[in-house]
């Protein structure tokens, strides 16, 4: 039986919109966009991963807000996992660092402009309907 690992990805917000990154590599994802984020290393809890994955990506100092519920499959043996984040007060604005070439901070009216990764459409989907019953 193989071992699931855990790859966590920061649904980030900043004053109503959802940053989104471009991915530089490796070459099968190189032009598309995902949320950043990345793998959970062993004996680490996924929020802490979070956390460390945003700043060692994009420089930023974030907190994990909620887990946006549900799961998706990745590539084997990896699966998604996603939680609201926000930048901490002070914190640079974030900056492409690792694996990626740009970032956008997408209004919900802009969400669906970019070539999202094919495994991050549901999460992204289920992230904003999350934001919408919280809105109500």
């Amino acid at each position: 039986m193989t071992t699931r690992i855990v790859v966590v990805g920061a649904a980030l917000f900043d004053d109503g919109r959802l940053l989104a990154a471009r991915r530089s590599a490796p070459p099968e994802l190189a032009g598309r966009w995902e949320l950043p984020g990345g793998k959970v290393e062993p004996r680490e809890r996924p929020e802490a991963a979070l956390v460390r994955e945003l700043s060692e990506e994009l420089g930023v100092d974030a907190e994990t807000v909620e887990r946006v519920p549900g799961e998706w499959p990745l590539k084997p043996p990896y699966t998604l996992q996603v939680w609201t984040a926000r930048l901490r007060p002070g914190s640079p604005q974030p900056r492409p660092l690792e694996d990626h070439d740009e970032l956008r901070w997408l209004t919900t009216a802009d969400i669906w402009t970019v070539d999202w990764l094919d495994q991050d459409v549901p999460a992204v989907r289920e992230t904003l309907a999350l934001l919408d019953t919280r809105a109500r």
